[in-house]
């Protein structure tokens, strides 16, 4: 037995008792051996923005992943939030928070300021755990943070790393324009707006652990499978039936995915990839699409591991879309 005495001279008990020894071979994959699940397929339906009362809704698969909740990956949690006629309270220990405007205007109140908004356009905040919304008609948003991460952390958010920041809709849907109308970037695997703050220049993230996408799939369009180490919160902005998106862990000898999970999107769905798995998105539904996934990549890109992959050779720079006749 291993004891420490104290300055005060009492004992700090036996510091050989949570000491554990594993063979390397059973336990370096936890994931491969069981002993941790795996991120599952989830999605969640956008019945909830029909609400006639105010309202929030954790996506939440904890339970699934075993891991103190909630939480709808293991670093992030996403959330519906239904504003009917007045205001809802937000609050998470997080460094980060991203809302995104799927309908209505208003306004919130958090750190100190007052962040008028309306619908398509993006809020991020920082250390700071309440915000207050409001409405005087009706407003859904979808919320991110990553309090699950912090949690599992044992650690409490005290610095702001950046400020309250609003990406508003019309400046991200030009942008997103100017994408489309060039020679070279309207024609990638991925025709879309990476949304990013001043403060983070190398990960171009638009917090230092949260990465946002405003996408678009064109109509008629498919984009090749690739693949991340981060888990995606995939939000569905707007759309027609017929876009989908495949998820798998395999390809066949074209490069598609086989044995996939096919996820039909719907104009307020949400759905999550699991990090690691081939994931490809198709638009047959004769109009253009938009996207916003949502990801811990911030974070994995300071750390250099979110290792995209893409399942054609001459796509990993994003430079081709495919077209259908």
């Amino acid at each position: 037995m291993v004891v420490t005495e104290l300055a005060d001279g009492s004992h700090s008990g036996d510091l050989t008792e949570e000491a554990r020894y594993y063979d390397y071979a059973s336990t370096a994959n936890p994931l491969f051996a069981g002993l941790i699940p795996p991120v599952p397929y989830q999605s969640f339906s956008p019945e909830f923005f029909e609400r006639t009362t105010s309202g929030i809704l954790p996506l939440d698969v904890s339970e699934e992943m075993k891991l103190p909740g909630p939480a709808t990956s293991p670093a992030l949690l996403a959330n519906f939030v239904r504003i009917v006629n007045g205001s809802v309270t937000t609050t998470a220990l997080a460094t980060s928070q991203l809302f995104f405007v799927f309908q209505g205007s208003g306004r919130t109140e958090a750190c100190g300021r007052i962040i008028e908004w309306s619908e398509g356009d993006f809020i991020v905040l920082p250390a700071h755990g309440h915000a207050v919304h409001h409405t005087e008609g009706e407003a859904g948003m979808y919320w991110v943070h990553d309090a699950p991460l912090l949690r599992y952390l044992g650690v409490t958010a005290t610095e702001e790393r950046f400020k309250p920041t609003v990406f508003q809709h019309s400046k991200a849907e030009a942008k997103l324009e100017q994408i489309v109308s060039d020679p070279v970037a309207g024609h990638a695997n991925r025709v879309s707006v990476l949304l990013a703050n001043s403060n983070f220049p190398q990960t171009r993230t638009i917090t230092h652990t949260l990465w946002a996408m405003f996408g678009l799939l064109p109509k008629d369009a498919v984009q090749y499978p690739h693949r991340h180490e981060s888990v995606a919160l995939d939000f569905v902005i707007s759309c027609k039936p017929g876009c989908y998106t495949m998820i798998g862990t395999e390809l066949g000898p074209d490069g598609m995915i086989s044995n996939g999970h096919r996820e039909d999107w719907k104009p307020g769905a949400s759905f999550i990839t699991p990090a690691g798995y081939w994931h490809s998105h198709h638009n047959e539904s004769g109009e253009d699409a938009h996207v916003l996934p949502i990801q811990d990549a911030g974070l994995h890109t300071y750390l250099r591991t979110l290792d995209i992959l893409y399942s054609h050779p001459d796509h990993d720079r994003m430079s081709h879309i495919s077209q259908k006749p």
